[in-house]
C-alpha cells in the first residue's frame, strides 16, 4: 500500500534531481545592478553652531558599466566614513528647512570624495534616495510666526 507513493516520490525525486544536474544554466533570483548602497547615517543639521536636528539619509552610489560592483560593495565603510566626515565638517544644512539636507551639495561632495576612493571613471553618479529626519524641527519661518 505505501510502495505507490513511495515510487513516485521516489522518480519525482529522480526527475528533479537530473534536471538539476544536466548543466541547465540557473537564473540568478535578482539581478546585480551597478551601484553601492551607503548604510544610512545620521547627519546633523547646525544652525548658528547649535545642534537643531539629526537627519538619517539613504544614499546609492551608482557605479559605470565598467565597474566591479561587489569589489566596492566591499569598500562601503570607506564610502560612508566619508559622508560621515563630510556631513560634520561642513553641515549640509538648508536655510529654510531643518528637516532635510542639500542634497544636491552632498551629492557632489560625495561624488567627489568617491572617486578620491576609487580612482577615476568608477562612480557615475551619487543619489540621496530618501531623508528622515530625527525630531521634528521648526524651520525659521516658523521660528519667526510663533514670535509674534
Amino acid at each position: 500500500m505505501l510502495r505507490r507513493p513511495l515510487i513516485l516520490a521516489a522518480a519525482a525525486l529522480l526527475a528533479a534531481t537530473s534536471a538539476a544536474a544536466s548543466g541547465a544554466p540557473e537564473k540568478p533570483s535578482k539581478e546585480v545592478g551597478q551601484y553601492v548602497d551607503v548604510s544610512p547615517v545620521g547627519l546633523p543639521i547646525v544652525v548658528n553652531g547649535q545642534l537643531v536636528n539629526y537627519v538619517f539619509v539613504y544614499v546609492r552610489i551608482n557605479l559605470t558599466s565598467g565597474a566591479n560592483p561587489s569589489k566596492w560593495r566591499e569598500r562601503e565603510p570607506y564610502f560612508r566614513d566619508a559622508l560621515v566626515r563630510a556631513g560634520h565638517r561642513t553641515p549640509f544644512t538648508l536655510a529654510d528647512d531643518y528637516q532635510h539636507i542639500d542634497a544636491a551639495r552632498l551629492s557632489a561632495t560625495l561624488s567627489r570624495d568617491a572617486a578620491a576612493i576609487t580612482g577615476p571613471g568608477v562612480v557615475k553618479s551619487v543619489v540621496v534616495s530618501s531623508q528622515a529626519p530625527r525630531w521634528r524641527a521648526r524651520s525659521p519661518r516658523q521660528q519667526a510666526a510663533a514670535k509674534r
